[in-house]
């Protein structure tokens, strides 16, 4: 079965394409249980993405990007993505590039503009202080009652 997304790169939207040249994929053995399998293949994937270097990102994408990834973006401007859920080499490959593209689509919202105060409208004030004016009487009719 071919596969035509690894030719071109990796789909993130309908017009975004991450270039092939800008991931490089390494295999390490995973950590943790497996038995002898995890001793003996390299199944976890490290994907690297080149977020700084990025031609298909704007720099705001990629500053929020970088914001985003925390802990997994380096120093030098690289995303290193982990994957060791699965058993297969080919399964951990997709994960770790689900897991980006996920990321990367989330830096591409924008942040929503901030919220701007507005002062409340005089009938509003009026209304909140009849409120007020309301419960205070009733508290005050559940005192005492003077002869």
């Amino acid at each position: 079965m071919p596969e035509p997304d690894r030719a071109k790169g990796l789909p993130v939207t309908a017009r975004i394409t991450i270039p092939d040249d800008e991931l490089s994929e390494s295999f390490i053995r995973a950590a943790g249980p497996g038995g002898q399998n995890v001793n003996k293949v390299a199944t976890a994937v490290q994907l690297r993405f080149e977020a700084a270097g990025s031609s298909v990102l704007s720099d705001e994408v990629k500053a929020r990007l970088m914001r985003l990834a925390g802990q997994r973006a380096t120093k030098a401007g690289q995303i290193l993505i982990e994957a060791s859920r699965f058993r297969t080499q080919e399964r951990n490959r997709e994960d770790a590039r689900e897991r980006l593209v996920a990321l990367v689509r989330e830096a591409l919202v924008p942040p929503p503009p901030p919220r701007k105060k507005t002062k409340p409208t005089r009938g509003s004030v009026e209304r909140r202080l009849e409120a007020k004016k309301g419960r205070s009487t009733v508290k005050r009719m559940r005192g005492r009652v003077d002869d």
